[in-house]
């Protein structure tokens, strides 16, 4: 039953995208109309996981993103997280690669939306231009998110963190906070089948500023990984917890 439910998900998520960047082309006239477009797609896919799949989507930890623009440094388990979190944000300010930006139609969205776009293969003019980006997003007042990893992994599994975060932490005027996730365990990074059960974003408090390269990489990764051993695990009990409207 799981599997034909993650099924059905998939074919009504297809032709939600469809419908939603197609009729939304006008949108993309500003920044803020494809942010918006982009949002309601959310909502939609949002609704979806719990009308078909019986998916939650769950924050916790609010109290520690600043009042302020920020950098979120988020775990990156599967393609759940890139649509919450313009859910969260007004003006989200993504890193990704860009590779993104020419998928067709959905790609003119990212674009549109202001994504910082990275050329791994770029080296040092790559780095000048996330820190252009993300200046600019800080002086806007706006969040700059990141995957420090660079590259969707399963829990419990490692990569390098990439320079990209340790060059935002070092350079950038704004505090940089930790966010945990288990979307791993339950959306999966290219599973079809997705379990029922409650995915959870936590922000955790911020790393402190000063610290040395490898003392602030010890600290984001423990303080990640820890926490997003702790989130629920598939079927998990959690009616305890608060689910946000979306």
């Amino acid at each position: 039953m799981t599997f034909l439910r993650s099924v059905l998900y998939l074919i009504v998520f297809l032709i939600w995208t469809l419908g939603i960047v197609t009729l939304g082309l006008p949108g993309l006239i500003s920044r803020r109309g494809a942010i918006a477009v982009t949002r309601f797609w959310a909502h939609g896919v949002a609704w979806l996981a719990r009308a078909l799949l019986n998916i939650r989507f769950e924050i916790r930890g609010r109290e520690n993103l600043p009042d302020g623009p920020c950098i979120v440094a988020a775990q990156h388990q599967s393609a759940f997280e890139t649509y919450m979190l313009f859910l969260l944000f007004d003006y989200p300010v993504f890193i990704l690669k860009h590779s993104l930006q020419w998928i067709p139609l959905v790609g003119w969205y990212i674009r549109r939306g202001g994504l910082i776009p990275i050329n791994r293969g770029a080296g040092a003019s790559a780095m000048r231009r996330i820190l252009r980006g993300a200046d600019k997003a800080i002086a806007n007042g706006e969040t700059v998110l990141i995957f420090p990893e660079g590259t969707r992994t399963a829990l419990g599994h490692h990569q390098d963190y990439k320079p990209g975060i340790i060059a935002l932490y070092n350079h950038c005027d704004a505090p940089l906070v930790p966010m945990a996730l288990n979307t791993g365990l339950i959306w999966g990074k290219t599973r079809i089948a997705k379990l029922p059960g409650s995915i959870v974003f936590e922000f955790l408090p911020p790393i402190p500023a000063g610290l040395k390269r490898d003392a602030f990489l010890a600290e984001l990764r423990s303080a990640i990984e820890s926490a997003s051993h702790a989130l629920p695990k598939p079927d998990g009990d959690s009616s305890t917890k608060s689910t946000p409207k979306l």
